[in-house]
């Protein structure tokens, strides 16, 4: 279960140097490797290879001729990259995907529960002030009874 929020801060290189605690668990001791693709909201979403494939065969199976599901597939499969962890547990961010996710030098890495997302630090601000102003607060369908 990949949860909890850390600031890092990227590298001249564009290499984001995964926090300890996060990174056993998922490259499963060294031996996994990873897999960073894009998301609709301008993160980026990082999976354990095992835990994406399912994620991969899912948008695959997208009718291929159907226009509404052409631009996820190039989304989610085309801006996917594998990548093993270096010798000091970092991570390049490819340009192109630090350039779709307008990722600068300081990022948020946010456990959801089978993948983390990346996000550039501002845009994950601007994302919780939304969230906490009410602006975007509304309960989703299926919430209402929900309570912590």
């Amino acid at each position: 279960m990949f949860q909890g929020a850390s600031q890092i801060s990227l590298d001249a290189k564009g290499r984001l140097a995964v926090p300890t605690r996060v990174r056993d668990p998922l490259t499963q001791g060294g031996t996994v490797p990873v897999v960073l693709t894009a998301h609709p909201d301008r993160c980026l979403l990082l999976y354990p290879a095992p835990s994406w494939e399912p994620v991969r065969a899912r948008v695959m199976a997208f009718p291929s001729l159907d226009p509404a599901f052409n631009p996820w597939k190039r989304l989610l499969v085309g801006f996917a990259e594998e990548l093993t962890l270096d010798g000091s547990g970092r991570l390049l961010l490819s340009p192109e995907l630090r350039a779709f996710a307008g990722v600068g030098r300081q990022v948020m890495l946010v456990g959801q529960g089978n993948y983390y997302e990346i996000w550039d630090r501002e845009r994950w601000e601007q994302q919780l002030d939304r969230l906490t102003s009410g602006g975007s607060a509304t309960t989703p369908p299926g919430m209402e009874s929900f309570s912590l």
